[in-house]
């Protein structure tokens, strides 16, 4: 992925001369070999690979003992002293192996950054010498496991922002403390520019313990609940007493009937997912802090065991997202993602929490913060939207009555055959589930807006997970504009903002042909104006 191939293959690649750095230290003094300013990671690198190991090792070692104490290899004499043996034996080759693979690795491993390029030169048979242009690193982002923090070591990513797979990435794991820093200020260093009216550096918002409120109306709740149970049963299959496991949830509701037994169970489920989304909660937004650096960096630092530390420079920012999920909407909160080219990989889901600003807070609270990280005077997210009309409301309340009535009808057909309980069910599904998708499809309905506000266009959607995103007019590429047969029969049409940034596509849904249109011309002049059909002028 290298941006230059000259003076890569010189002497200061890996396993090049200037004897073994230290910890994040430079090679030998320089000798006009190309040697000068080439650093090693952190030598700790092979302790925490054994430490890992060991882990693994134990992990996978101890249930094969415990399985082989009950197997053919029990008893005594040499047949037990083997089973033991065997997985030790393993377990101590799996951390000799891992320790000996990641020293090789720390000593062909070197990087620099000069005053032009950042260069990492590694690999023992496939060597890979890879640089970055100085004046395209967007980000330096720090991460520290548990046992990485008790070391005093982290791991660096260096990127570009580009969608370009590893090409556009440089990753050092791991590095001291004090060299991440170091790295961090030295390759995000910008002259500083002089903040507008009303809108400070540093501190753009922290940590409030309140906050914690919001994460059990998370859809997380029910999910890590499921996987709860799931879980239960998988590790009492591994032990070999589901069966006991299913007898004794049974005993306990033998006497009840099974409409509440199931409800039951699932309240118990749903309460520890409840207590599973509030202790991941407290490991991700711990100790959060958002702040703007000299220079126009935005900086969110947060974690309890694994910290984080993302930077985002402000050049790359086109324009937030105010995301309103249905349980933190129904409580009056909202998150603030930015909308912002390189922030996750195209495909790599490892990244995608990146965007992430502001946790769910008050929505108040987020429109603030969004004004401030925009440098606005009021948030574009907060302003007042243009309605669409009442046909887009017909077409939502016709989903979701079709959407009803689908598991009505799928119990309802073989009932009329069968008769019975069947019959029952589907007629409460219907008086539970039609009300429902109503209400679910006049708020979609609700939700629909656009505007524009200042150098911002505005639009929102959503019903499950209503946003609101404020995008720069100036960072808009190109427009889309879809009509289906049966929106061209209602008048609407549904126009997309194409951006090089955040999602790529932002909607608006269903709007009046007219209105969208002259919408667009105005948001981005002469853009869309070359496709536009005028009508001819009278007597012609």
């Amino acid at each position: 992925m290298s941006d230059r191939g000259d003076d890569l293959d010189g002497t200061g690649g890996p396993g090049g001369p200037g004897g073994s750095g230290g910890s994040g230290g430079t090679e030998g003094p320089g000798t006009g070999d190309g040697t000068e300013g080439w650093r090693r990671l952190d030598k700790r690198a092979v302790l925490v690979t054994a430490l890992v190991m060991a882990g693994v090792a134990c992990g996978v070692c101890v249930p094969v003992l415990l399985g082989l104490s009950g197997g053919p290899w029990s008893g005594d004499g040499p047949r037990r002293g083997a089973g033991v043996l065997l997985p030790l034996a393993v377990a101590v080759v799996l951390v000799l192996g891992g320790a000996v693979v990641e020293y090789v690795r720390w000593t062909r491993t070197r990087y620099r950054v000069g005053p032009e390029r950042a260069e990492l030169h590694s690999g023992l048979l496939l060597v890979k010498r890879r640089s970055l242009a100085r004046e395209r690193i967007r980000s330096v982002d720090l991460t520290a496991h548990p046992l990485l923090r008790v070391l005093g070591l982290v791991k660096v990513r260096i990127g570009t922002g580009e969608h370009t797979g590893g090409d556009s990435t440089l990753e050092l794991h791991p590095v001291s403390r004090a060299e991440g820093e170091r790295l961090r200020r030295e390759l995000l260093s910008r002259p500083a520019a002089p903040a507008a009216d009303g809108h400070r550096d540093g501190e753009l918002a922290a940590l409030d313990p309140r906050w914690i409120r919001y994460a059990p109306v998370s859809f997380v709740a029910p999910l890590l609940g499921g996987a709860a149970v799931g879980g239960v049963m998988q590790v009492s299959d591994w032990v070999g007493a589901q069966d006991e496991v299913i007898d004794w949830v049974g005993d306990r509701f033998r006497a009840t009937p099974v409409v509440w037994a199931v409800l039951a169970l699932g309240a118990v489920a749903l309460l520890a997912g409840v207590v599973g989304a509030l202790g991941l909660w407290v490991e991700m937004w711990w100790n959060y802090r958002l702040e703007r650096e000299p220079g126009g960096t935005l900086r969110v630092r947060r974690g309890l065991l694994t910290t984080r530390s993302i930077s985002l420079e402000e050049r790359r920012l086109r324009g937030v997202e105010l995301v309103e999920p249905l349980g933190a909407r129904l409580t009056g909160a909202a998150r603030v993602d930015a909308v912002a080219t390189g922030i996750a990989e195209a495909g790599d889901e490892r990244h995608a929490d990146h965007k992430t600003l502001l946790p769910a807070v008050p929505r108040v609270l987020a429109h603030d913060v969004a004004a401030h990280v925009l440098r606005q005077a009021a948030a574009p997210t907060g302003a007042p939207l243009t309605a669409h009309p009442s046909a887009a409301r017909t077409r939502r309340l016709r989903w979701g009555m079709g959407a009803a009535l689908l598991p009505v009808l799928a119990l309802a057909v073989p009932g009329v055959a069968l008769g019975g309980e069947l019959l029952a069910v589907a007629a409460g599904c219907a008086v539970v589930l039609l009300p429902l998708g109503a209400l679910l499809a006049l708020d979609a309905y609700r939700g629909l807006g656009h505007a524009i506000s200042g150098d911002y266009l505005v639009a929102r959607s959503g019903t499950a997970r209503r946003a609101t995103v404020a995008l720069h007019r100036g960072g808009v590429i190109g427009w889309t504009v879809r009509q289906s047969y049966f929106q061209r029969r209602a008048g609407l049409v549904t126009l997309t903002a194409t951006t090089a940034a955040g999602a790529g596509a932002y909607h608006v849904h269903d709007a009046d042909r007219a209105e969208v249109l002259a919408f667009a011309e105005a948001a981005v002049p002469g853009l869309l104006e070359p496709f536009l059909e005028r009508d001819a002028p009278r007597g012609e």
